[in-house]
């Protein structure tokens, strides 16, 4: 709970004036997903993508913004929907900036993404990068799937903390048979870009 001492200082440029500068109307893309399905390959080809368009964009990518931001929390479940809450009110600010922001993280339960869905509204575009287990832990490049396995690490999502698929989101995109490319088209034709 803020200090009652703590004041919200209004201002006098709007998201809207923002946009007037960029000439695009931005949204919040957020890639929710497995560790290993492809979520941050996946935003870094779009930021790419955008930005060979003229669109002014940026990725928030979960391990990225844990080594400063977000470097005090842990990975226990209290810690987690902490970094989730801290992540959505950065992609909040992100937004009403008027910056394309595409966010990426596991952001495993449902109420946690609908958190960050209330700061964008309509702009904000759940993608759901489905992979399979199976397929995650083929690639785990990181080698977390093998310590979560073992043992070394605990409560890692997808082995022994949960995740909620997403219900209805804007789009689904299955990593396992589609590459790179073919996913940021399927995302550009969805935004109309």
């Amino acid at each position: 709970m803020p200090s009652p001492n703590i004041i919200w200082h209004s201002r006098k440029i709007s998201r809207e004036n923002r946009l007037e500068l960029t000439k695009t109307k931005n949204k919040v893309i957020w890639f929710t997903g497995l560790s290993g399905s492809g979520k941050s390959t996946i935003a870094i080809e779009l930021e790419k993508k955008l930005h060979e368009k003229g669109i002014l964009s940026y990725v928030l990518d979960g391990d990225n913004v844990r080594h400063g931001l977000n470097k005090d929390l842990g990975f226990s479940t209290k810690d987690r929907e902490e970094n989730i809450r801290r992540l959505a009110e950065l992609t909040k600010l992100f937004y009403d900036a008027g910056i394309f922001t595409i966010a990426s993280f596991i952001s495993p339960l449902k109420k946690e993404r609908d958190l960050a869905r209330s700061y964008a509204g309509e702009d904000f575009i759940e993608v759901y990068v489905d992979c399979p287990l199976e397929e995650c832990e083929k690639r785990d490049t990181k080698g977390l799937y093998k310590k979560a396995r073992s043992g070394e690490l605990k409560e890692f999502t997808g082995i022994s903390h949960s995740y909620e698929v997403p219900e209805n989101p804007e789009i689904t995109i299955n990593t396992k048979d589609k590459n790179v490319e073919g996913c940021v088209e399927e995302i550009m034709k969805y935004l109309k870009l």
